[in-house]
């Protein structure tokens, strides 16, 4: 584009170095190449927007199969239309199987390289889309311009210097002002002792120690004792209550999983992940096959960075890493390798033995939210225990939560009967048999 541009503003010279009877003429000729000029620039801004318009394009129907720089499903897609003809590839693009059917010679080498799985049809796309997929996978972005950090940094520099030369200009005043006051002090001593004054610091009358004076009083005895003995029981109290309470307790998993990522970003469900909760005792920690659902073509992390707490891409990227160690993921040949290795995760959530909580009675029949007793879940980038889970806490929501009968024909004869009992029109987990204790103790 700068050639052509170059081009145009020699014409542009050229034509004003005539004589001045085409005046009128020349002045035309400039705005017409003038003109041309811009349209040229706004060219290079449609290139840009082709671009934008294919990487779109390019993550909403290519970036489950394929990357730009790195074997996936498929073929890696950076440079790909200087590989193949542009016409081949607006075929292959929208019925790839119907060229390896044909008996096309690139078709079926692509296939039979790929594990004979043809690519999915794309007929929708037009030769236009296809264009910006393409300008996309050759898009080179420009080499990065030194920033406003170095500037920045240049200014701070500036700063600091300044601020050292304040400093060290207070510093020499306060020593002035300590040596003056010195020498203030030393010239009014020497006018007291030639004048006969007295400036010996009297005498203090030496009184006796504080637990002298407790001890020679029954009543601070007594009432030293009584303080003593109930802010011991109060302390001694508070301790025996955190036995076995592990709120805030966030250890550190042997591949560091973001629930900030997962459910806060994506919007993953929570079921989606432990989906034994909704039909067993326990929520489940998820197979790691789960986990390759996404991964699979997910290897690399181009989310958000938190620098701040040292949570960069290239972390994130190392954490995929771990997870396809562990389950034997060959990321060159998109295949597993059957060697396999156990990760130990560390339980977070863990109830007494003697304790027993159903997950699925409380979401699914209940329809009790994940975030009711785990917290802002979508919100921790470290999983950690969000509430008390004591027997005071489980007790207080079975007080104040309504049970929901609507649609739900399990409760309906059981709520009516006890609705009238009560003489209420909606009944607490607690007037359902909540609180009894064979509900959740053994």
């Amino acid at each position: 584009m700068d050639f052509r541009k170059n081009i145009l503003l020699a014409l542009s010279n050229r034509l004003t170095v005539v004589s001045p009877k085409r005046t009128h003429l020349n002045r035309f000729s400039v705005f017409l190449i003038s003109l041309i000029i811009s349209l040229s620039s706004l060219s290079g801004f449609a290139q840009e927007a082709d671009v934008q318009a294919g990487k779109k394009l390019f993550n909403a129907n290519c970036a489950a199969c394929h990357k730009l720089n790195k074997k996936a499903v498929g073929p890696a897609l950076k440079g790909v239309s200087a590989k193949y003809e542009r016409e081949w590839l607006y075929s292959w693009i929208k019925n790839s199987a119907a060229m390896i059917k044909d008996g096309d010679p690139q078709a079926v080498a692509v296939w039979e390289e790929y594990n004979k799985v043809a690519m999915n049809a794309f007929p929708l796309l037009s030769n236009a889309d296809i264009d910006n997929i393409l300008a996309y996978t050759d898009y080179t972005p420009p080499a990065p311009v030194a920033s406003a950090v170095t500037q920045q940094t240049a200014a701070t520099s500036d700063s600091g210097v300044n601020n050292d030369l304040i400093l060290g200009a207070l510093s020499l005043v306060f020593i002035l002002l300590v040596v003056m006051l010195f020498l203030v002090q030393k010239t009014l001593k020497r006018i007291a002792i030639a004048s006969g004054v007295d400036i010996t610091p009297p005498v203090k009358e030496q009184r006796p120690p504080l637990w002298q004076v407790i001890a020679k009083n029954q009543f601070l005895i007594f009432l030293s004792v009584i303080t003593l003995l109930l802010s011991s029981a109060y302390f001694v109290y508070g301790f025996l209550m955190q036995v076995g309470i592990d709120q805030g307790y966030a250890p550190v998993q042997p591949i560091h999983y973001s629930h900030k990522i997962h459910a806060g970003a994506n919007q993953i469900e929570c079921k989606y992940c432990h989906s034994s909760a909704r039909v067993s005792k326990h929520s489940g920690i998820p197979s790691l096959n789960v986990c390759m659902n996404c991964h699979k073509n997910i290897a690399e992390y181009n989310g958000e960075e938190d620098l701040e707490n040292g949570y960069t891409k290239e972390f994130y990227t190392k954490e995929i890493k771990k997870l396809y160690d562990a389950v034997g993921w060959d990321e060159e040949n998109q295949a597993y390798t059957g060697d396999t290795k156990p990760v130990k995760w560390v339980r977070i959530h863990n109830l007494p033995d003697f304790v027993y909580f159903n997950h699925a009675q409380h979401v699914q029949v209940g329809g009790v939210e994940c975030q009711t007793c785990h917290g802002p879940v979508e919100e921790m980038e470290i999983m950690y225990q969000h509430s008390s889970l004591t027997m005071g806490w489980c007790i207080n929501c079975h007080r104040e939560t309504n049970i929901k009968v609507e649609d739900n024909e399990y409760y309906a004869k059981i709520h009516d009967e006890l609705s009238k009992k009560y003489g209420v029109e909606k009944l607490t987990v607690a007037q359902m048999g909540g609180l009894e204790c064979g509900k959740c103790h053994y």
